[in-house]
């Protein structure tokens, strides 16, 4: 397979947040966003310190960075596991976002049709699940997630598991979340939310990482990395291989990269990279070039 056709991973080695974000976008030289309405979908489940969400100052960076690549609005929509505003205001990320002319869709306050039912078919949902309409209508979708383990079924939560908060907990009588987190297939319920839309842009924050426990605490190391890519499995693939160089918990050493069954799973439905192969790991930069070279070697060891 030529580079151009695999799917592109910028990394950046950084332990700047503004300098992550910018670097990581620009060495994927494409622009997905310019004259289009933008929505940024966050980390954020809950309010905890990054990795527990995402941070401030990456929210800024992201911003900043997509207006000045040409977007022509940006709006930032979330549901989290509270309520999604007193999350919101936790963070402190209101008068932000408001300086920076975000526009919030609090997904608590979609109407009930306003919430997309997407059908069960080949899927390990019981009945379907329920998507918030602005993501699947978005004209451009940006993404922005952590580099963390999931201590509660997820093994890891990075890109496609960010995409849950796309899914309500509770709505038309039925409780998706009890579903989702009740479920011997968890895994794959989390790559399934992922089939119906496709962002257009990742940025992963790996400064800092649970590499045990998670989402919302747990042991920290730091990861010093920033990615970027319009490939959601691609990106977690690499996390999960900066994970792995991280001595991270045994979910994540003891099993291959591509058989993480959120991985595996996003696979079979034709999300992303199916191998490594499928995948162009690029520093953005010389200084990047020996920590980038590293986690190439493990993400092809698998």
């Amino acid at each position: 397979m030529n580079n151009s056709d695999k799917s592109k991973v910028a990394f950046v080695h950084t332990d700047d947040r503004k300098t992550g974000v910018a670097s990581s976008i620009q060495a994927l030289e494409i622009n997905p966003v310019r004259n289009k309405d933008v929505l940024i979908k966050p980390n954020f489940n809950t309010a905890d310190y990054v990795p527990g969400s995402t941070h401030n100052d990456t929210l800024a960076a992201l911003v900043e960075t997509v207006w000045q690549m040409g977007a022509k609005t940006v709006c930032l929509g979330e549901r989290s596991y509270p309520l999604t505003r007193e999350v919101m205001e936790q963070k402190g990320v209101i008068p932000l976002l408001e300086e920076l002319e975000v526009e919030i869709v609090d997904f608590d306050d979609l109407a009930e049709k306003d919430w997309v039912k997407v059908d069960a078919r080949d899927s390990h949902w019981r009945n379907g699940f329920r998507v918030a309409r602005p993501i699947m209508e978005s004209e451009c979708l940006v993404t922005t997630c952590c580099l963390k383990t999931h201590q509660f079924g997820g093994v890891f939560t990075m890109s496609l598991k960010n995409h849950v908060g796309v899914v309500p907990t509770t709505r038309h009588g039925y409780n998706y979340m009890q579903e989702l987190h009740s479920s011997p297939h968890q895994r794959r319920l989390i790559a399934e939310i992922n089939a119906p839309f496709t962002p257009d842009l990742v940025v992963l924050d790996g400064i800092e990482a649970f590499v045990d426990g998670g989402p919302a605490t747990g042991k920290r190391a730091n990861g010093n990395v920033f990615l970027a890519s319009s490939d959601r499995v691609a990106i977690d693939a690499v996390g999960v291989a900066v994970l792995k160089s991280l001595s991270s918990n045994n979910n994540i050493m003891n099993t291959r990269i591509f058989d993480q069954e959120q991985i595996s799973r996003a696979v079979d439905l034709g999300l992303g990279a199916s191998s490594p192969s499928d995948i162009d790991l690029r520093p953005a930069n010389e200084e990047s070039r020996d920590y980038c070279d590293r986690i190439s070697n493990i993400l092809i060891q698998g």
